[in-house]
């Protein structure tokens, strides 16, 4: 993204202008999926948010590529308690749980690029995370990563996916500090137009 767009991106929000970043070329043919997980509550240098910092992400690429939004939801709610769900999600990774997710995704087969979006909790993507992608035929399928963080990037988790997913095609992801997402919308929509253009799916 070149100095005038960024300097737009920042003027816009400053005047509380609908932006609209970038279109998605037709003539690929693409159709996306933004599949996520989010938790609202107590949050890492945040404080208690209504909205997920990886929900907000998810929702900025699915109006930027004209997505299909997926949210990854436990059967079981995690507490809202920041300790009490570090408490589970650190049982959850020493045990490799699979925890169950409710509903499904709807014509599967038709996304050819997956967008795969999750916080980071020790050191890796939630383990529900895992239970999706181990849902679905990921075969001759993109998957692009992105998450939400304190401090960590993506923390691996590239590679972990690649586990989960060998037949598919793992693009290079992105990550957003969390509190970035929720704090500032105008910055986000930065990040994740940037990326999205350095992948080549948006102008």
């Amino acid at each position: 993204m070149d100095i005038t767009r960024r300097n737009f991106l920042k003027l816009a929000g400053t005047a509380g202008l609908a932006l609209s970043i970038g279109h998605v070329d037709a003539a690929t043919n693409e159709k996306f999926l933004i599949a996520y997980f989010s938790r609202t509550g107590e949050e890492y240098n945040v404080g208690t948010i209504t909205k997920g910092n990886t929900a907000i992400v998810a929702e900025i690429i699915a109006q930027q590529v004209n997505g299909t939004l997926f949210e990854i939801r436990g059967e079981k709610n995690y507490p809202a308690s920041y300790e009490e769900c570090k408490t589970i999600a650190s049982r959850e990774k020493a045990t490799k749980a699979r925890p169950p997710f409710v509903g499904g995704v709807e014509n599967f087969e038709q996304y050819t690029t997956i967008f795969i979006g999750y916080p980071i909790w020790y050191g890796d993507a939630p383990q529900i995370v895992y239970t999706f992608l181990e849902s679905y035929d990921f075969g001759g399928k993109k998957i692009i990563p992105f998450c939400t963080h304190g401090g960590s990037g993506l923390s691996g988790t590239e590679q972990r996916i690649t586990l989960a997913c060998p037949n598919a095609k793992l693009l290079k992801g992105f990550a957003v500090v969390g509190r970035v997402a929720q704090n500032d919308r105008v910055q986000t929509e930065s990040i994740v137009a940037e990326n999205l253009n350095r992948l080549g799916l948006i102008d």
